[in-house]
């Protein structure tokens, strides 16, 4: 299952947006607007209970107004609507416990952004992972079709790296456009354990995200996390397209709480909708082909419930409509790019979605 640079995203983005009626623009750090002055882009710093520490900034000096092609560009604050049949929930979403992400009571008007992530362990990202020179592996569900967005549950665990390898092992749900798979855009969200990360594409590390929320610490620690043969947690997340500003959206939880959202202007291939979308476990970095750390759970699919890890309750939006609906059993493709790495199984679709088990050991001792 060969994904080479499947996470590449265009960066250069514009943001036009508005919040109750007032604009909020993006503010370059370091200029004088009259609205927000120099010396005040830190409102407050928190530290979480874990040990990580976040500084509270005004939304619109948050890093990724960094960018100068973010200068004076507005920020949407909520989305002019959201899919049709969130409200439906299935059985399944109420027989597991939900992880959750590090909260930051920021003031309202500020974002949260981590200053520390030292001992990163089972953290939620968002953004893009991958680049050129990063080894890649994947396992779980490739899916073609028109795609406005993706909602799924995912099963969090805490696959082993190896320590100071720069590797990391992820969960995650992917939308892609692109002229070829590999050669296109994406957005993603998932959680990743890594123990020292490689400068990437994700996060507040680089523009393209916009984060609304006061109170979501992106970069944070996902807690609790499912234990082999014991509790299983799972992290509820969506991503949709706003059918009026074409805004790429951001939600997780069982209330759907929105995060931010990816500006449409900074997409070629993805401005008006995906083409393929992945959902399952992947692992990348400098050595992750010739040593690859565990993915999911650590242990390859055939183990089944408690054991393997899983993404289920898989609902896309295939067109304009904007409504959830199960995906179509003939555009997924079930696959590994190494089946005595890592494997999947358990695969099909029923009313609630599709659903998939994944992982495996990799050479992790």
């Amino acid at each position: 299952m060969k994904r080479n640079n499947v996470f590449q995203v265009t960066l250069l983005s514009y943001l036009v947006l508005t919040i109750r009626g007032k604009e909020l623009k993006c503010i370059k750090n370091g200029e004088n607007s009259g609205q927000i002055l120099v010396g005040q882009q830190v409102n407050r710093t928190i530290q979480a209970e874990d040990g990580d520490i976040y500084d509270c900034v005004d939304v619109n000096l948050q890093p990724t107004c960094k960018h100068p092609m973010l200068k004076d560009h507005k920020i949407q604050m909520e989305p002019s609507s959201f899919p049709i049949g969130l409200d439906i929930q299935s059985p399944l979403e109420v027989a597991f416990s939900q992880a959750q992400l590090s909260t930051i009571n920021c003031p309202i008007g500020t974002v949260p952004i981590l200053r520390n992530n030292v001992d990163t362990k089972m953290v939620q990202r968002i953004g893009t992972l991958a680049s050129n020179d990063k080894q890649q592996l994947g396992a779980g569900i490739k899916y073609w079709d028109e795609i406005y967005g993706i909602r799924a549950s995912i099963n969090v665990y805490d696959p082993k790296v190896k320590k100071d390898s720069k590797d990391l092992s992820a969960s995650w749900i992917q939308i892609d456009n692109g002229p070829k798979i590999g050669h296109g855009v994406g957005i993603g969200v998932g959680s990743s354990d890594n123990e020292k990360l490689n400068k990437s594409c994700i996060d507040h590390n680089c523009p393209g995200f916009v984060q609304v929320s006061h109170s979501v610490g992106l970069g944070g620690r996902v807690h609790p996390i499912s234990i082999y043969n014991g509790p299983q947690y799972v992290i509820n997340v969506l991503i949709f397209k706003d059918p009026k500003t074409k805004n790429w959206w951001l939600a997780y939880g069982e209330n759907n709480t929105l995060i931010g959202y990816w500006p449409s202007s900074q997409f070629s291939f993805m401005k008006d909708k995906g083409d393929f979308a992945f959902f399952g476990g992947y692992v990348q970095g400098p050595t992750a082909a010739s040593y690859p750390p565990q993915m999911g759970s650590g242990h390859f699919a055939s183990e089944g419930f408690g054991k393997a890890a899983f993404i289920r309750n898989i609902q896309v939006i295939k067109d304009e409509n904007n409504k959830l609906v199960s995906p179509d059993i003939r555009n997924a493709h079930p696959g590994s790019n190494d089946l005595s790495l890592y494997d999947y199984g358990g695969y099909g679709v029923n009313d609630n979605g599709m659903h998939v088990y994944y992982g495996g050991p990799g050479k992790y001792d």
